[in-house]
C-alpha cells in the first residue's frame, strides 16, 4: 500500500510541476522573454563556434583546467564559449553544429512574434537531420581534419564504411539529400516539367514582344516616310475631282456688233485655290484615331455605398418609437440578506460536530450566505474519503434539522466540500433585482435570459441562443410557470418586437393568456389562426409543421448567402449585402414556448413528436429555439432524441431520485426546497438557483403597457400547413367505391370507432386500402373528419339509420 501511495504521489507531483511549466510559458510576457533569450544565445553560439575553428588547437589543453582563472582562452567568448564550441563541434557535429544556433534563430523570432508556433517541432526535427546528414558527409569527404565533422560525424562515417564501403555510403548520403529535397521542397517529376514548361513560355513570350516591338517600329517608320512624302508634293498638282465645268461668256469688244449673237463656251476652273493646295492632301493622308474611353471603375463596393448613403438597415424602425417596459411595472421586495450569526455559528457546530462523530476531521470551514440557502465550504483533514462525507447527508440533515441538505463532495473547481443548508429566514428574489442588475442591461448576449440569483447572491443570465433549447422539468407547484414568465419578461425587457416573436402552446389553457394582449407585438401564429396563443392540440401539430416548413426556408436562405447562422445573416442583410428583391428579408428570432409537453404526446403523440425532434436537432442555427415544461421528462414524453438536443435543463424540485436523474442525469432535485429553488446545468456543472419570482399582476402591467403602443398590422405569420388530412371529398362516385364499402360501413357503426386499423383487422385487409375505405366513408358522411392519433368520429348512430343513408345516396345519384 505504501508502494502505490508513493508511486501515486510522485505520478501526481510530476503532473503539477508540468501544469507550473505549462502555466508559466502560457503567460505573453513570459513567452516574450523566452523568445528574447533564445535569439542572444544562437547569436552567442554562433561567435563561439566561428571563433573555435581559429583558436580550437590553443584552447584544447585549457578544457581540463575549466576552473582555472589562470589560463587563459583564444575564443572569444572565454571558456564558457570554447567548452559550449567543443562539446557541439569537436565532440559533437563539426560545422553541422551551425545549425543549432540557425534553428534556435528561427525558434526564437517565431515565440517571440507569435507565429507559426506549431511548426516549432518540425524546424528542429530537420535541423537535427540536417545536422546529423552534413556530420556524416564531411567525415567522407575529408578524414584527416576531425574537427569539420565531428567526432560523431567521423565515428558514424568509419562504422557505415565498415558495412557498406565507401561507395555504398556515397549513395546512401545522396539518397538521403534526393529524399530530403523531395519532402522539404516538393521536387517531383511534374514540378520539374511544369518550371521547365514556364521557362519556355516565358522565352517564348520574350521573343514574340521583341518581334512585335520591330514590327511596330518598321510600320512607325514606314507612316513618317508616307507623311514626308505627301508634304512634298508639288503645289501645281491638281486632282481630277476638283475640276469642274464653268459656263462663260466671251465677247470681242472691239469688233462686237450690236446684231453679233453671243457664243458660250466651256471652260475648266479649279474650286480649290493654290494656296490650300498642300492642306488639302495632307488632310486626305492623315489617319483618324478614335480615342477609346476608358471603363470607369468604382472605388467603393455598392453595399458600403448604400451604407454610407442610407445608414444600415434598421429592422426596428416600422415601430421606431416603441418603448421597452419600464422598472416601476415590477414589484420590488426587501431583498436584503440578513445574516444571523447565531444560526451560522450553530449550523458549524452541528456540522463539525456530526462528523467528529464518524472521525472526520475539518481543518477549515467557510459560509457563504444567499437568499435561500447558505454554501458551508469545508476543508477535511489529509487522508479523509470524500465519499465518506458524501454517505452523511441524511445524518447532517438530521443533526441540523433542516430539509433540504445538499452536499457537493467535492465542489468543481475548488479543493473544498460543499454542503448547503437551507435559511430560516428565506429572502424572496425579486424579478425586478435581476432585470435591473448591470449584469444583464449590459450584456452583449443574442437572447439574454435572467433566472434569478446564485448562492453568492449574484444574478444568473444566461444566453438562450447558445443553450440553444431549454428543459424545464419538476413536480407540480414548484415554480415552472413562474420559471416561464421570467425567462418571457426578460426576453420582452431586453428585445425589440422587430428581433424576436413568440409561438406559444399553452394546453392548460389559462397560464400564458396574459400574453395575447401583445400579439401583434411579439406573437407568432398560424395564417388562418385566430388565437395567437394555442391551446387545440390539432393547431399545435400544424404549428410545429409550419415551424419545420419555416426552418427549411431560412436554411435555404442562409444557403443562398452563403453565410452558416441567422446571427451572420442579419448582419450582412444590415450592412445591405443582401437583396430584398430576392427574397432576403431580416429574420427574427423565434422562441416556442411549451409550458406542459406531456399532454401533447398524450394527445397527439408522434404528430408532435416528429417536428418537436426535427426542430431540436436542426433550428439553432437559424434561430429557432424551443423552450419545453413538464413534470417529469420520462422516455415516453420526451425521447433520447429530443433530449440529447436540450443540454440545458432547468430541474425544479421533484420528489424521488430517480425523477432528479430523469431530469438533470444526476441526483440533487429531490434536495431542493421548492418555491423557485431550482439547479441548472448546460452540459457541465450543476448551480444552485433561486428563481427571480414575477407574479401574474406584474405580467399583466408589462402586457398592458407593450400592448398599448403602436403594433403591427397582424400578428407575425408563420408559412402556412396543409395537414395530411385523412379524408377527401372527392370520392362521391358510388360507382368507383370499393367492393367492401357497405361491409365496412356496417362495421363502422356496428363498433362505432372509425378507424383504419379497425378495418384492418375485422376484414383483414392491408393499410392502404383500409385507408381508401375511411376517405370513402368520409365522403359519405358517415365517419367525420381527421382527429390526430384519435379515432374519427362516427356520424352514423345505428344500422337503420345506415341503411336510410344508403338508399338516400342511391336515389339522388
Amino acid at each position: 500500500m505504501a508502494k502505490k501511495k508513493t508511486t501515486v504521489q510522485k505520478k501526481q507531483q510530476k503532473t503539477s510541476i508540468f501544469k507550473r511549466v505549462s502555466t508559466f510559458f502560457s503567460n505573453r510576457q513570459n513567452q516574450t522573454l523566452l523568445g528574447a533569450f533564445l535569439f542572444l544565445f544562437s547569436i552567442f553560439l554562433t561567435v563561439a563556434f566561428v571563433s573555435f575553428f581559429f583558436s580550437w588547437q590553443e584552447d584544447q589543453s585549457t578544457l581540463t583546467e575549466f576552473g582555472n582563472k589562470n589560463i587563459p582562452t583564444k575564443n572569444l567568448l572565454g571558456k564558457i564559449g570554447s567548452k559550449l564550441s567543443s562539446f557541439f563541434v569537436f565532440d559533437g557535429f563539426g560545422v553541422g553544429a551551425f545549425l543549432i544556433p540557425i534553428t534556435l534563430f528561427f525558434t526564437s523570432a517565431r515565440i517571440f512574434f507569435q507565429t507559426n508556433l506549431k511548426r516549432i517541432v518540425t524546424s528542429w526535427n530537420w535541423g537535427l537531420l540536417s545536422m546529423l546528414w552534413v556530420s556524416v558527409a564531411f567525415g567522407f569527404v575529408e578524414k584527416k581534419n576531425a574537427v569539420l565533422s565531428g567526432i560523431i560525424g567521423f565515428e558514424l562515417n568509419e562504422y557505415l564504411q565498415t558495412f557498406l564501403g565507401k561507395t555504398g555510403l556515397m549513395i546512401l548520403l545522396l539518397f538521403f539529400l534526393v529524399a530530403f529535397l523531395i519532402i522539404k521542397f516538393s521536387i517531383t517529376p511534374e514540378a520539374i516539367n511544369e518550371k521547365v514548361k514556364a521557362n519556355k513560355e516565358k522565352k517564348e513570350l520574350t521573343r514574340l514582344s521583341k518581334e512585335t516591338d520591330d514590327l511596330e517600329e518598321e510600320i512607325t517608320t514606314e507612316i513618317n516616310k508616307a507623311e514626308t512624302d505627301e508634304v512634298q508634293k508639288s503645289d501645281f498638282e491638281l486632282s481630277v475631282e476638283n475640276l469642274q465645268p464653268t459656263i462663260t461668256k466671251h465677247s470681242d469688244v472691239s469688233t462686237s456688233t450690236p446684231k453679233e449673237e453671243e457664243t458660250p463656251s466651256i471652260e475648266l476652273t479649279n474650286e480649290t485655290s493654290p494656296l490650300n493646295i498642300s492642306e488639302q492632301s495632307k488632310k486626305e493622308v492623315e489617319v483618324a484615331i478614335e480615342k477609346i474611353a476608358e471603363e470607369k471603375s468604382v472605388t467603393q463596393n455598392l453595399s458600403d455605398q448604400l451604407v454610407k448613403d442610407f445608414g444600415e438597415f434598421d429592422p426596428t424602425l416600422e415601430l421606431g418609437n416603441f418603448k421597452f417596459p419600464t422598472f416601476n411595472l415590477l414589484k420590488e421586495y426587501n431583498e436584503s440578506i440578513s445574516i444571523d450569526p447565531e444560526e451560522l455559528e450553530a449550523n458549524k457546530n452541528r456540522i463539525v460536530e456530526t462528523l467528529s462523530n464518524y472521525k472526520i476531521g475539518i481543518s477549515k470551514i467557510k459560509a457563504t450566505v444567499g437568499p435561500t440557502i447558505t454554501l458551508y465550504e469545508i476543508v477535511p483533514e489529509a487522508g479523509i474519503r470524500i465519499s465518506k462525507i458524501k454517505n452523511l447527508e441524511d445524518d447532517i440533515a438530521l443533526s441540523l434539522s433542516a430539509l433540504g441538505i445538499r452536499i457537493i463532495a467535492p465542489i468543481p473547481g475548488k479543493g473544498t466540500i460543499g454542503i448547503e443548508v437551507p435559511n430560516k429566514k428565506s429572502t424572496i428574489v425579486s424579478m425586478h433585482s435581476v432585470i435591473s442588475s448591470k449584469k444583464f442591461q449590459e450584456s452583449q448576449m443574442e437572447l439574454p435570459v435572467a433566472l434569478g440569483k446564485t448562492i453568492s447572491n449574484e444574478t444568473f443570465v444566461v444566453d438562450l441562443a447558445k443553450m440553444p433549447h431549454l428543459l424545464m422539468a419538476g413536480a407540480t407547484g414548484q415554480g415552472k410557470s413562474v420559471g416561464l414568465n421570467a425567462v418571457l419578461t426578460s426576453l420582452l425587457y431586453k428585445k425589440h418586437p422587430a428581433e424576436v416573436k413568440f409561438v406559444l402552446v399553452d394546453p392548460k389553457k389559462v397560464e400564458l393568456t396574459l400574453f395575447n394582449k401583445i400579439e401583434r407585438h411579439y406573437l407568432a401564429k398560424l395564417p388562418d389562426s385566430e388565437d395567437a396563443i394555442i391551446t387545440d392540440t390539432t393547431k399545435v401539430v400544424n404549428t410545429l409543421n409550419s415551424l419545420c416548413i419555416e426552418m427549411d426556408a431560412r436554411y435555404d436562405l442562409l444557403k443562398n448567402a452563403m453565410v452558416r447562422n441567422i446571427k451572420e445573416y442579419n448582419a450582412k442583410f444590415k450592412a445591405r449585402k443582401l437583396n430584398p428583391n430576392d427574397g432576403h428579408q431580416f429574420l427574427p428570432y423565434i422562441v416556442l414556448v411549451i409550458d406542459e409537453f406531456a399532454d401533447l404526446i398524450m394527445t397527439a403523440g408522434k404528430e408532435v413528436e416528429t417536428p418537436i425532434a426535427r426542430l431540436a436537432q436542426l433550428a439553432r442555427a437559424i434561430g429557432i429555439h424551443l423552450i419545453v415544461a413538464t413534470q417529469r421528462p420520462s422516455v415516453n414524453v420526451i425521447t433520447g432524441i429530443i433530449k440529447a438536443n436540450f443540454p440545458a435543463r432547468i430541474a425544479f424540485r421533484v420528489t424521488s431520485k430517480i425523477d432528479s436523474r430523469t431530469i438533470l442525469d444526476a441526483g440533487g432535485a429531490d434536495q431542493l426546497i421548492g418555491r423557485g429553488d431550482m439547479l441548472y446545468t448546460a452540459g457541465n456543472d450543476l448551480s444552485r438557483i433561486q428563481c427571480a419570482f414575477v407574479d401574474t399582476p406584474e405580467v399583466e402591467k408589462i402586457t398592458d403597457f407593450i400592448g398599448s403602443q403602436r403594433a403591427y398590422p397582424k400578428a407575425h405569420l408563420l408559412p402556412e400547413y396543409v395537414g395530411e388530412e385523412g379524408g377527401t371529398n372527392l370520392d362521391i362516385d358510388i360507382s368507383d367505391r370499393d367492393k367492401l364499402f357497405k361491409d365496412a360501413a356496417e362495421l363502422i357503426v356496428t363498433a362505432q370507432q372509425g378507424s383504419a386499423s379497425l378495418l384492418q383487422r375485422k376484414l383483414k385487409l392491408g393499410y392502404n386500402r383500409a385507408g381508401r375505405l375511411i376517405d370513402q366513408l368520409e365522403a359519405a358522411g358517415i365517419v367525420g373528419s381527421f382527429e390526430g392519433s384519435k379515432a374519427r368520429q362516427v356520424l352514423v348512430p345505428d344500422l337503420v339509420a345506415l341503411d336510410q343513408l344508403l338508399e338516400n345516396e342511391k336515389n339522388n345519384n
